[in-house]
């Protein structure tokens, strides 16, 4: 069955960038539904995207939902998914702030499919400014 451009078969939902069949929990609702939005909507390649990006960060394995890389194969952007009932709050700030500590990204995006938040980080001057997202629901 496909739903929104999604597969979804028997409690599973096909992620076409790790490009197997993952556990369709609402959080992962929220990260199909991103990349989706993130390749069709605003053209970022598949293959700029990591899923579950692993990091260390303080001796810890952390890992990012979404990971967007430029064309040099930088890291560009953080995603970060919750399920709809998460608000976007502080601390989900907070978390993507300290997994930039290791990536050092210039924007963060925070979505929990309802609400989503887009941070530019200026890192010189340790601030974050909300920017808009274009065409966002």
């Amino acid at each position: 069955m496909e739903n929104g451009g999604l597969k979804i078969e028997n409690g599973r939902v096909f992620d076409i960038v790790r490009r197997r069949w993952v556990a369709l929990t609402p959080e992962e609702w929220v990260r199909q539904q991103t990349i989706n939005m993130l390749h069709n909507r605003f053209l970022f390649p598949l293959e700029l995207m990591q899923v579950e990006a692993a990091i260390t960060l303080n001796g810890l394995t952390k890992r990012c939902d979404i990971v967007v890389y430029d064309r040099d194969v930088r890291p560009w952007m953080i995603v970060e998914c919750k399920k709809e009932t998460v608000p976007i709050s502080q601390k989900v700030v907070d978390q993507a702030c300290r997994y930039n500590l290791v990536l050092k990204v210039p924007y963060l995006l925070l979505t929990n499919g309802c609400q989503s938040v887009c941070l530019q980080v200026d890192a010189e001057a340790g601030t974050l400014h909300q920017i808009p997202l274009p065409y966002w629901k």
